[in-house]
C-alpha cells in the first residue's frame, strides 16, 4: 500500500486516539478550573487552529445572511450546550464511563431517524438499541443492576453524559443540511466559532478570567491537549480522512474510542478496569454495530 493510501488511515486513527484521550484531559483540567473555563480556553485554541487551516486551504467564505441563525443553533447545540453537559458531567463521572455512554450516540441517531424522519428500524436495529441500553445500565451501575431498580443511576455526571449523547445525535442530524453546501472543515469553523462566542458570555460574566492563574502545569497540559489536538488537529485529520475514504470505513474507527479512553484513564487517572465496564462496553459496541449494520433492500 502506498504512502498516499496509508495516510488517511493514520489520520483517522490519530483523531480517534486524541478524542478518546479527551475525556481524561478534561478531568485533569477540571482539577484546577471550572467547566466553563475549560470549554472557553479549549475552543479559543480550536477556533484559531481550524480557522488557520480553512484559510490555508482557501475555503473561507462568509455564511449567507439566512444561514447565520442555522449555524448559531448548531454552535449552541454542538459546542456550548454539548460541552457544558460533558464537562460538568466529568466532574463526578469517570472518564471511562463517559466514553462508553458517548459511544451510544449512533443508537440515538437511529431513534431520531425513526421518530422524525419515519425511517424503518427493523428487528435487528431494535435488538441493537435494547443491547446498547443494557450495556449502559451495566456500565453506570458498575454491574449492580439491582441498584437501578432502587432508583440509583450512577453519579449525577453519568446522567449529564447520557443527555449529551442524544444531543449530539440531534446536532449531527441537523448538520446534514449544511454539509450539502459547505466543506466540512469550513462548516465546523462556523459552528465552533459561534459556539465559542456563546461560551464567552458565560466565561466573562462569571469567574472565568480570574481562574486562569490557578492553572497548574498539568492543567495547562490538559487544556492545551484539548484545544490544540482535540478541537483543532483532530478535526482536520478526521475531515481529510473522510475525503479519502468511505464514511463507513472512517466511522468504524470510532469503535476504538471508548477502549482508548478506558486504557488512558487507567494509566493517567488510575481508574479501575472492571468486569462491568468491559462487559457493558462490549454489549454497547455490539448494539451499536447492529444499529449501524447495513440492511438488505426489501
Amino acid at each position: 500500500m502506498s504512502q498516499r493510501k496509508i495516510l488517511p488511515y493514520i489520520e483517522v486513527l490519530f483523531a480517534v486516539v486524541v478524542w478518546g484521550a479527551s475525556f481524561i484531559a478534561t478531568k485533569v483540567a477540571l482539577r484546577d478550573v471550572s467547566p466553563v473555563t475549560v470549554i472557553w480556553m479549549r475552543f479559543a485554541m480550536g477556533v484559531v487552529i481550524l480557522g488557520a487551516a480553512v484559510a490555508a486551504r482557501k475555503e473561507f467564505a462568509w455564511p449567507a445572511r439566512n444561514e447565520w441563525a442555522y449555524f448559531a443553533l448548531l454552535g449552541f447545540l454542538g459546542i456550548t450546550w454539548h460541552q457544558w453537559l460533558q464537562s460538568n458531567g466529568l466532574v463526578t463521572a469517570q472518564a471511562s464511563t463517559t466514553a462508553w455512554i458517548v459511544a451510544t450516540t449512533p443508537v440515538f441517531m437511529a431513534l431520531l431517524g425513526w421518530l422524525v424522519l419515519k425511517e424503518r428500524l427493523g428487528w435487528m436495529r431494535v435488538a441493537g438499541i435494547a443491547l446498547a441500553a443494557l450495556g449502559v445500565l451495566l456500565v453506570v451501575s458498575r454491574g449492580d443492576l439491582q441498584a437501578i431498580s432502587l432508583g440509583k443511576f450512577g453519579t449525577p455526571g453519568d446522567f449529564l453524559i447520557l443527555v449529551s449523547a442524544p444531543n449530539w445525535a440531534i446536532f449531527s442530524t441537523l448538520s446534514r443540511r449544511g454539509l450539502q453546501k459547505h466543506p466540512a472543515a469550513r462548516m465546523m469553523f462556523y459552528v465552533m466559532t459561534l459556539g465559542w462566542l456563546f461560551t464567552s458570555a458565560l466565561f466573562f460574566s462569571g469567574a472565568g478570567p480570574s481562574e486562569i492563574p490557578r492553572l497548574t502545569l498539568n492543567g495547562w497540559v490538559g487544556i492545551g491537549f484539548l484545544g490544540i489536538f482535540c478541537s483543532g488537529l483532530a478535526y482536520i485529520a478526521w475531515y481529510d480522512a473522510l475525503q479519502a475514504l468511505e464514511a463507513s470505513q472512517v466511522g468504524a474507527f470510532l469503535y476504538l474510542e471508548p477502549l482508548i479512553a478506558m486504557l488512558v484513564a487507567a494509566v493517567v487517572l488510575a481508574e479501575a478496569i472492571t468486569w462491568a465496564a468491559l462487559a457493558g462496553g462490549t454489549v454497547i459496541l455490539l448494539g451499536v454495530y447492529l444499529v449501524n449494520r447495513p440492511t438488505k433492500p426489501a
